[in-house]
């Protein structure tokens, strides 16, 4: 389909050289975002994550505000340490064995753009039903989430080229 024949509400990226011809390739194996879904791409994952933004750190109020078992909670922070996210550190308390908390790590500090952009596309697909907003402290205004390119410039979905940066992996190397 030629972009001419496009409404601007249909609006995608503009592929550009190896990336152009969508039949000359899949993103299946070696995609960037397939990369971060297999690290955050579940429920349980950011539900987690959302908690240690929150300022949860300890496994029972882990499980407590999210609501898994602690089975489920305990894989997934397993997970999260072995993919970088978190960090677990024990503590302990006076007279009390030595248990361990979970601390979000540099890796996943960076995630914070992302979960202010769920967070509003959640709030704006929820009907008004509230929960938390993020508002930033100097002057009390709502967080917005936005896409900029490395100079600086505010850039939409019209604006974006996609293009190879790299080269895929063979077919053959795929199917491994």
């Amino acid at each position: 389909m030629e972009r001419a024949d496009l409404h601007d509400e249909d609006m995608v990226f503009t592929r550009t050289g190896e990336f152009a011809d969508r039949d000359a390739f899949t993103a299946a194996g070696w995609c960037a975002m397939e990369r971060a879904l297999e690290v955050v791409g579940t429920r349980s994952a950011m539900m987690l994550v959302r908690e240690a933004f929150y300022g949860g750190r300890r496994f029972d109020d882990l499980v407590r505000r999210t609501g898994l078992a602690e089975t489920a909670a305990a894989k997934r922070l397993r997970q999260l340490v072995a993919d970088g996210l978190m960090e677990r550190r024990p503590y302990r308390e006076p007279g009390a064995r030595t248990r361990h908390e979970y601390v979000l790590t540099e890796r996943g500090r960076s995630l914070f753009p992302l979960f202010v952009a769920l967070m509003n596309w959640g709030r704006a697909t929820d009907g008004g039903q509230g929960g938390v907003e993020l508002a930033h402290t100097g002057c009390g205004e709502a967080l917005l989430p936005a896409v900029q390119c490395a100079a600086g410039h505010e850039v939409g979905i019209e604006e974006t080229e996609a293009r190879l940066v790299a080269s895929r992996p063979a077919a053959d190397d795929r199917s491994r």
